[in-house]
């Protein structure tokens, strides 16, 4: 019978599956080469089966050092996070709430409940991701998180969902841009307007809504750049390029090169709801839902 090999061995191996290049896994767990080397073919003699096919141009995996790697990756996840939770417990530490946000919440909501429930219960950890709404919802399904705010309505009955804010929609533009002019900016001053918005992998949800919104009032808009960030959304309409559409949690945070103007109709507003599972009863995230949902509501 085998000896079985020791967690430093497994990480190792782990670590080289990962990258698929000895180099490149040696910096990552702070060895040389030759030393991530022994290890592994000291696990590959303890397991008494090859888990790598090595050249000098690439590192592939085996059949059972794909099989191997599959199993252990998920062991090991589940060893850190033991290792977590007795680490908290040991610090006095009542549990671990686990809460994904996306941009429009970051700057008011997010962060008001989250001082408050720190506040209220100082002996649980809060775990905070930024994720966007359609990775909240994959998130949530698979328990990776425990609330979400994430872009409004939502509705399912395997979940909970309260909207938080409701919020109109504001037009960003360079500065002394010919919309500024006009008394009032509606829906149909945006036709043939050149448009940037965020990219469809980063911002999809958003822009289904916003597409939603404009074609209901038959403006089809003229998206001629996009961006990732927020940051780089600014820089473009700054410099001229277009316009792009923000939610009113946004506008204080733009900066002096971009001016902006509300868009009057009443359909035309973003809602952020906090989104969490049926059945999932944690006492930190009953405590955190009561906190959230207690704060005083943005105008409807």
């Amino acid at each position: 019978m085998h000896p079985s090999p020791g967690l430093d061995l497994v990480q190792s191996f782990l670590t080289v599956a990962e990258e698929l290049n000895f180099r490149r896994a040696a910096d990552r767990l702070n060895l040389d080469q030759s030393a991530l080397t022994r290890r592994i073919q000291k696990l590959e003699h303890l397991l008494g089966f090859t888990l790598l096919e090595r050249t000098t141009r690439e590192v592939v995996l085996t059949q059972a050092g794909q099989s191997f790697y599959r199993d252990n990756a998920h062991l090991l996840l589940r060893y850190a996070e033991a290792v977590t939770a007795a680490r908290r417990i040991s610090q006095g530490k009542a549990g671990l709430l686990r809460v994904a946000y996306m941009a429009f919440a970051a700057t008011e909501l997010m962060p008001t409940a989250i001082a408050r429930f720190r506040r209220s219960h100082p002996h649980i950890d809060v775990a905070l991701t930024y994720i966007r709404t359609q990775g909240q919802k994959l998130a949530l399904a698979n328990d990776e998180i425990d609330a979400g705010y994430l872009i409004g309505p939502f509705d399912h009955p395997d979940y909970h969902s309260v909207i938080l804010s409701t919020e109109p929609l504001y037009v960003v533009t360079p500065r002394n841009h010919a919309l500024l002019h006009r008394a009032t900016i509606t829906p149909a001053d945006l036709v043939d307007q050149p448009v940037i918005l965020g990219d469809m992998r980063e911002w999809d949800e958003y822009r289904w809504r916003l597409n939603d919104l404009f074609n209901g009032e038959g403006v089809a808009l003229n998206v001629v750049l996009e961006a990732s960030n927020t940051l780089a959304l600014i820089g473009l309409v700054a410099a001229g390029l277009g316009v792009t559409i923000y939610p009113e949690s946004l506008i204080g945070f733009l900066g002096r090169n971009v001016e902006v103007r509300q868009i009057m109709h009443p359909s035309f507003r973003s809602r952020t709801a906090l989104v969490w599972k049926r059945h999932n009863h944690s006492p930190q995230l009953r405590a955190f839902v009561d906190v959230a949902t207690s704060l005083p509501p943005s105008p409807v």
